[in-house]
């Protein structure tokens, strides 16, 4: 079994806007370090589903502007109802059986992801170093604000949002404790 370590753990989304205030598009970026849970995977390679779960605390997200984490939790994400995204992976295409002691692994995790109170299959790309029972990388996904019931940010200084939300988690797993 392994959990998410605080140092080297961060939840983030990127959303490409165009604000009334900047004369080119730039990307809303949130990040959140409350992500918490365990994978456990088997000699084979295959998840234990009851004990596979990672959490994050959506009321916890933050961007560059306080005005927008508002808006995000309360209209977007509406926190108050939602609290956490969560992810449940079910299969790593890619994962070399059994998983090597150090070095470089690159695959595919599949799994249901729940957002704002909708559950749906997401595959993330994975990149990751293995160092004995250490595990670090970087793991990316997109999907589209209505995939999970949610409707891109309207407000009067933005003038536009592209309807592609990019999620990365920077992870470090470990061995709990």
């Amino acid at each position: 079994m392994l959990e998410p370590k605080a140092d080297g753990t961060q939840a983030r989304f990127t959303v490409r806007e165009q604000l009334a205030d900047r004369t080119l598009p730039s990307d809303a970026i949130g990040t959140t370090k409350a992500v918490t849970g365990k994978i456990t995977v088997k000699p084979d390679g295959s998840f234990v589903p009851d004990q596979s779960q990672i959490s994050v605390d959506l009321t916890t997200l933050k961007t560059d502007r306080p005005q927008r984490d508002n808006f995000i939790k309360r209209n977007t994400l509406q926190v108050s109802e939602y609290p956490t995204a969560t992810f449940v992976p079910t299969e790593a295409k890619g994962l070399p059986s059994p998983i090597p002691e150090s070095g470089p692994l690159k695959f595919q995790l599949t799994g249901n992801m729940t957002v704002h109170g909708v559950t749906k299959p997401v595959t993330w790309d994975v990149t990751s170093t293995v160092n004995g029972k250490d595990i670090k990388g970087q793991a990316t996904t997109s999907f589209k604000f209505e995939d999970f019931g949610m409707s891109p940010p309207r407000v009067a200084i933005v003038l536009s949002v592209v309807d592609n939300i990019r999620l990365d988690l920077d992870f470090h797993f470990g061995p709990p404790g």
